[in-house]
């Protein structure tokens, strides 16, 4: 699978469109052709990649007249002028080039999209979002992945856009046992950047490192929200403590005292990826949106 860094984030940050056929544990995935191979988003949820703001839908834009319907003067009362009805006529003929069936529209939009939208941004599927849906705040959790390579000699030239090379060897265990203190609904502002009117509270469902086969190391981070730089602060602290600068217990510490650390380094952005967005069953996403917006405490 693909992934879309945090840089091409921020590059089109923007939302995704959900179609009303999203089931229970429905799937959004994003991803960068370009670096990482083609994506196929999965589920009966669409993943439009970031091309719209938060909450918009993606369409065409619909004429006010169905075609076939009458031209009448602009008086409203008798037939309309020859210019106007040449206009009409053309109008008319322009229109039947359109599929006038919803399906068939949106498997035309599919192929527009891609032939306007850049190399590394793709759309497989679009359909028509449900009354209610938010694209931020209807989603049950988000997955991220982090990849660093402690290669003595340097990370994989070909895979510099994605992944970040520590010029220090890592402790494996270190880093899942400081990662296991962090779990649980927190306040994270010790890793966060503080927002005006945003609260710092998320529940950190999943954090854990894996070493591949090929000495890659990979962080997979589940959470129902993140918070600004939370998951490369997360882990920037917890490299610390992976190379020996920083004793297990410290992200704990840092997390207790739910003030900005400055020991705590946020880690480089390109070594991030947003793998998977879950969403609830189509007919719980408005309910959602309006759940995640309250503000929480603890």
């Amino acid at each position: 699978m693909g992934c879309l860094s945090e840089l091409d984030r921020n590059r089109r940050r923007g939302g995704a469109a959900a179609g009303p056929g999203a089931g229970a544990g429905s799937v959004v995935e994003a991803g960068s052709v370009a670096e990482a191979g083609a994506v196929v988003a999965g589920g009966p949820v669409v993943q439009a990649g970031p091309v719209a703001p938060a909450g918009s839908v993606v369409g065409e834009g619909a004429g006010s007249a169905d075609a076939g319907t009458p031209v009448v003067a602009s008086d409203g009362v008798g037939p309309a002028a020859d210019g106007e009805a040449v206009a009409a006529v053309d109008g008319d003929a322009a229109a039947e080039e359109l599929p006038l069936d919803v399906d068939e529209r949106l498997a035309t939009l599919v192929r527009r999209l891609a032939g306007v939208l850049p190399p590394d941004v793709r759309v497989h599927r679009v359909s028509v979002a449900s009354e209610g849906f938010d694209a931020r705040f209807s989603a049950l959790s988000r997955r991220y992945a982090y990849r660093v390579s402690d290669a003595p000699g340097g990370g994989d030239p070909l895979r510099r856009r994605e992944v970040v090379w520590h010029n220090r060897p890592l402790d494996l265990d270190a880093m899942n046992a400081a990662a296991e203190r962090l779990l649980g609904e927190h306040d994270f502002a010790a890793f966060c950047k503080k927002r005006e009117g945003a609260t710092t509270i998320r529940e950190l469902q999943r954090l854990r490192w894996v070493r591949q086969d090929d000495g890659l190391l990979v962080a997979t981070v589940v959470a129902d929200a993140f918070c600004h730089s939370m998951v490369r602060a997360l882990v920037g602290a917890l490299l610390a403590v992976g190379d020996g600068r920083r004793p297990v217990a410290w992200p704990g510490q840092v997390l207790a005292g739910a003030v900005r650390d400055s020991g705590v380094h946020v880690a480089p952005a390109h070594g991030l990826c947003l793998e998977e967005v879950r969403y609830p069953p189509v007919e719980e996403l408005a309910v959602r949106a309006a759940a995640t917006r309250r503000v929480r405490t603890l």
